[in-house]
């Protein structure tokens, strides 16, 4: 209400603003499927260290190269990664007491255990809770005794009685436990026997099964149900996606990286491809790499427009493995290679291309394939992205393009910075404009857009994410009756067009130099 002023003095009247900013989204969360020790399936999770990784999923397992490619992610500079653990036909441990079984499928459940107690239940403890009289109350603990992993679970005053409501053993462990469920008969009803086990008896879970190597259908899931890709639809951003390899020492399968692919185009993001194991075999991974790349990409459908999101790193890298008393073996690349992207985001901006001296590749030993200047020349313009090894450096990233380069589409998006700093944008936007659906399409509307657009992008130029001396020389607005016409706005559509100039890198750099000569022999 307004303020009726009765004496000498100042007054404030507080009201609501109507400024509405548009915000930068994150352009460093990536997206990580495949398989892990344990942890809930087909789940986005979202975690922010290596130390959440081991507690949630189990870490590192030698047989398991999404562990490893987690780990490389946070070592090189990532903060946030999202999880979805793919389980295939991996089993629940179970057991008959309690009939519960593990909270997800892997043999680390056969390391569950549980005993009863009835410390601190007397007879009137269930009447005190509101329970019917002779429900047997017992308290449960639960142990997890995986090696370098133990945890343990209590939960005090249960029961098995379907009298006991929300002290109900199966609700109970639904809400409050990591590591147990009980298990459900076949109409989806919870098993609950009609009597605990004996107090004080330790029960053990067992037949848990990790499972055999996960199926392209396993990774591509369904839509519909949610599972493999389509989980991180349960996430509200990503930017990057990893899709390591299923065995150690393999690769991603072609259909994997097809519907990968696809899908990352329709999230305004980028995959990150790893290269054929084969590639790095012999002494001449170069020229392999150069001679099968065309039948990889055709095969792994990473041709066509959606090519410019996706980025290929060769070669895979050396690293010593914690799991196999400290000896070398050969690791994909991806996980370092977002790392070093979400590094370069956070200190100079996703208008900058995440490679050269800064890019360089923590927690490697060296490279599978020493390429030379000559070889990075071909593999440039094929649109691979090479990591290479200088004098007085180790190994870093060499090349910032996207697969776009090996089938010319449009010039700028050769670059991933550019690509990049076109996918936030067009998020960014999309995102801080939401406000303007139910508003009137006319003139005071289109001002509103090209002032909070305006502002967004100058904050930009200013930051140095575009070319130009001026903002009028480094982007353009345009919203107004030459972009929404008269048939546009009857059928409820608001047309905003927008333009940057963006900075490519400086990829080749020639130098003029002048020597001093000697005088000419006579």
């Amino acid at each position: 209400m307004p303020t009726t002023p009765s004496y000498p003095g100042v007054y404030v009247e507080e009201f609501p603003s109507d400024v509405r900013t548009i915000a930068g989204v994150a352009t460093t969360i990536t997206a990580f499927i495949g398989r892990t020790v344990r942890g809930p399936t087909d789940e986005p999770t979202l975690l922010e260290s290596f130390a959440e990784i081991e507690r949630r999923f189990g870490g590192l397992s030698h047989d398991l190269p999404l562990g490893y490619a987690i780990r490389d992610f946070f070592q090189n500079g990532g903060q946030q990664a999202i999880i979805v653990r793919l389980a295939g036909n991996g089993q629940r441990a179970r057991e008959t007491g309690l009939n519960l079984e593990a909270s997800n499928p892997g043999s680390w459940g056969n390391t569950l255990t549980y005993v009863t107690d009835a410390t601190g239940i007397t007879p009137d403890t269930a009447r005190q809770l509101g329970l019917p009289d002779g429900t047997v109350l017992f308290n449960l603990t639960l142990r997890d005794n995986s090696p370098g992993n133990v945890q343990t679970e209590r939960f005090t005053q249960v029961a098995v009685s379907q009298a006991a409501g929300a002290r109900r053993l199966d609700p109970v462990l639904q809400s409050g436990s990591n590591l147990a469920r009980v298990q459900t008969r076949g109409d989806g009803e919870p098993d609950l026997p009609a009597m605990p086990p004996a107090m004080g008896q330790t029960m053990a879970l067992s037949s848990g099964t990790d499972g055999g190597p996960l199926s392209a259908a396993d990774f591509t899931g369904s839509q519909t149900t949610g599972t493999g890709l389509y989980a991180f639809y349960r996430t509200d951003l990503f930017n990057l996606l990893c899709v390591p390899p299923d065995i150690r020492g393999g690769n991603t399968n072609a259909m994997v990286y097809q519907a990968a692919l696809a899908y990352c185009f329709s999230r305004r993001a980028i995959l990150i491809v790893d290269p054929p194991a084969e590639w790095g075999d012999g002494q001449n991974g170069a020229a392999t790499a150069t001679t099968a790349l065309g039948g990889f990409l055709s095969a792994a459908g990473l041709t066509g427009p959606t090519a410019r999101n996706a980025a290929l790193y060769f070669p895979r890298v050396v690293q010593t493995d914690p799991l196999a008393g400290g000896n070398s073996d050969t690791f994909v690349p991806c996980g370092m290679a977002a790392g070093c992207t979400a590094r370069s985001d956070t200190s100079r901006g996703v208008w900058k291309a995440p490679a050269g001296r800064e890019a360089n590749l923590v927690g490697t030993q060296g490279l599978q394939v020493n390429l030379t200047d000559a070889e990075n020349r071909v593999l440039n313009a094929a649109g691979i992205n090479c990591l290479r090894t200088f004098a007085g450096s180790g190994p870093i990233i060499w090349g910032a393009r996207t697969l776009a380069t090996a089938n010319e589409t449009a010039a700028a998006e050769v670059y991933l910075p550019v690509r990049r700093l076109e996918l936030f944008l067009t998020e960014s936007l999309l995102r801080g404009l939401r406000w303007t659906v139910f508003e009137p399409n006319a003139e005071p509307l289109w001002d509103q857009i090209r002032l909070k657009v305006g502002a967004f992008l100058n904050g930009l130029f200013r930051q140095g994410a575009f070319q130009g001396q001026t903002p009028k020389e480094a982007y353009f607005i345009q919203c107004d009756q030459t972009t929404t016409s008269p048939s546009d706005a009857a059928q409820g559509k608001l047309i905003l067009q927008y333009g940057f100039a963006p900075l490519k890198p400086a990829e080749f750099v020639v130098a003029t130099l002048e020597l001093p000569a000697g005088p000419t022999p006579g």
